[in-house]
């Protein structure tokens, strides 16, 4: 990723932050002139990781634009508490469509614009996982297949938050939700269902496909600008943990989703035409142990044998997408975990 680092320096010193940094380098949220797409008055959770991705990807569109953008909505979690009749968080071109055809009207207003000649008036198309990787995925699918001019963003919390934390296509296995009790032989989500909406993405060979977490904002932001260098269709996958869904606490938000990354369990890349041609490595692995932890959601797999064994599953999972993405940079002599835990 080609963000210069940001040097911090004493308080009061007017050089705090990244001001000092060239222009094109400075975060879109350091800007005084930002859009705040998402403004202050909506009713997330407090910690809602969803609120904050929506605000920084927007902020970024709407930059990397020029201004000239609009979003359209799925039902869900960011529609219902940024728009409670008749008031509205959004201060940019905003549109709300059902749960599950987010993709075909973003698709219908690039051909309008398209139409009436604004091409420059560029499109985004943005529903969390229930919206995007089950009842919207028809749409999706049909809005990759034809390469709409529109950038989708997924924001992943991982189940049906906004209706009761009901298990989605994204819910990862054994995570406990209100339709996948800790209960039964094989408590939580069962392993073996679901699906991986960035691979899906990138098998239609589309122009571009990433994700991010609202642990990696600069990153976040770089990707979202970078998906405006494209045109046709294009996804970003962002996860943004869910306090109440998740049973963490609202301050550890940026903690879990960072552990989400340095775990293995959500792989961080850049993907063009189809092929991964990017990957955020892993700076300090971490055991999935310290991901589950810190969520309730996983309390059932602690304390028993049946519960160390799936852990152990999740790990190698994770181990699996570490070697697929290339997450560990190579380091002659090292051996993988996998070597060690065969050795051992």
């Amino acid at each position: 990723m080609p963000v210069q680092p940001v040097k911090f320096y004493q308080v009061g010193s007017f050089a705090a932050g990244n001001r000092l940094l060239d222009a094109d380098l400075r975060s879109v949220q350091s800007e005084p002139t930002r859009t705040n797409s998402l403004n202050c008055g909506h009713r997330a959770c407090q910690g809602c990781g969803e609120a904050l991705g929506a605000r920084y990807a927007l902020d970024a569109a709407m930059r990397a634009t020029g201004r000239r953008m609009v979003a359209v909505n799925a039902t869900g979690c960011l529609e219902v508490f940024s728009t409670p009749y008749p008031e509205t968080s959004w201060q940019i071109p905003w549109i709300h469509s059902l749960f599950g055809n987010a993709p075909a009207v973003a698709t219908g207003v690039a051909a309008a614009m398209r139409a009436k000649g604004r091409e420059e008036v560029r499109v985004v198309g943005q529903g969390g996982d229930g919206g995007t990787v089950d009842i919207g995925m028809a749409c999706l699918s049909g809005m990759f297949e034809r390469n709409d001019d529109v950038l989708f963003i997924c924001y992943d919390n991982e189940a049906y938050m906004n209706t009761g934390v009901q298990r989605s296509g994204a819910t990862p296995p054994a995570a406990r939700t209100t339709t996948t009790p800790a209960v039964g032989p094989e408590p939580g989500n069962p392993f073996g269902q679901g699906k991986s909406m960035p691979l899906i993405a990138m098998a239609h060979e589309i122009p571009y496909v990433a994700t991010a977490t609202v642990a990696g904002l600069r990153d976040l932001e770089y990707k979202v600008g970078r998906a405006m260098d494209f045109r046709g269709a294009r996804y970003l996958h962002i996860l943004v943990p869910c306090p109440l869904g998740w049973g963490s606490a609202a301050a550890d938000t940026i903690k879990i989703a960072r552990l989400a990354a340095e775990t293995g369990l959500f792989p961080v890349f850049e993907a063009v035409g189809g092929e991964v041609v990017s990957v955020t490595p892993i700076r300090k692995l971490a055991p999935v142990e310290d991901y589950l932890r810190l969520q309730a959601r996983y309390s059932h797999l602690f304390g028993s044998a049946a519960g160390a064994t799936t852990i152990a599953r999740l790990q190698r999972l994770a181990d699996r997408n570490i070697a697929r993405f290339g997450l560990l940079p190579a380091v002659p002599g090292a051996a993988s975990r996998a070597d060690t835990e065969e050795a051992g």
